[in-house]
């Protein structure tokens, strides 16, 4: 093990102390392209390190290697399967509403109640028990005195005149 160490230890330090995943240098972009300019041959570095640290780093584990300390701590790779994290129980992120959907969602709400407002006091109590108070038609007619068929066309009305308002606010 300690051979295996100073072995690791001395590939670290040949490599100019930069911890990757996979040992892999960067290419030499002045003799690869000896006619660009230092500032293109930055861009370039950068964009290499980019993809591998894209296609070495994340996927593959990371060894970090303290030359002080002569520890080796090696660092699990960030990408990871879907069924690995569910036995875990991983708690994934909510597919609901994003806040614009929630904030329009919000305003429409405003709108509605703005509207319902705008309704006669027994226009209004036929939507309220229908609606929020989940009542059925049947009942309300038996306690308005009129027929199903009655409280249905007044319901399609007052709903027409909702949209109406709805559509002006």
């Amino acid at each position: 093990m300690a051979r295996r160490l100073s072995f690791v230890f001395a590939q670290f330090e040949n490599e100019g102390g930069q911890a990757m995943a996979k040992p892999y240098r960067l290419p030499d972009f002045k003799k690869v392209y000896p006619e660009a300019k230092n500032e293109i041959i930055a861009v370039l570095k950068i964009s290499e390190r980019k993809m591998q640290y894209q296609e070495y780093d994340l996927k593959n584990e990371q060894i970090v290697i303290d030359m002080e300390k002569q520890t080796v701590t090696v660092i699990p790779s960030r990408e990871d399967s879907y069924e690995r994290m569910k036995e875990a129980d991983v708690q994934f992120r909510d597919e609901g509403p994003g806040p614009e959907e929630q904030a329009i969602l919000r305003m429409e709400i405003e709108q509605l109640y703005s509207a319902i407002l705008c309704l006669s006091e027994d226009d209004r109590y036929l939507i309220v028990q229908l609606y929020f108070e989940e009542r059925t038609e049947r009942c309300l007619a038996k306690e308005l005195g009129c027929s199903q068929n009655a409280v249905n066309k007044r319901r399609q009305n007052i709903l027409k005149r909702l949209r109406h308002l709805m559509e002006n606010f």
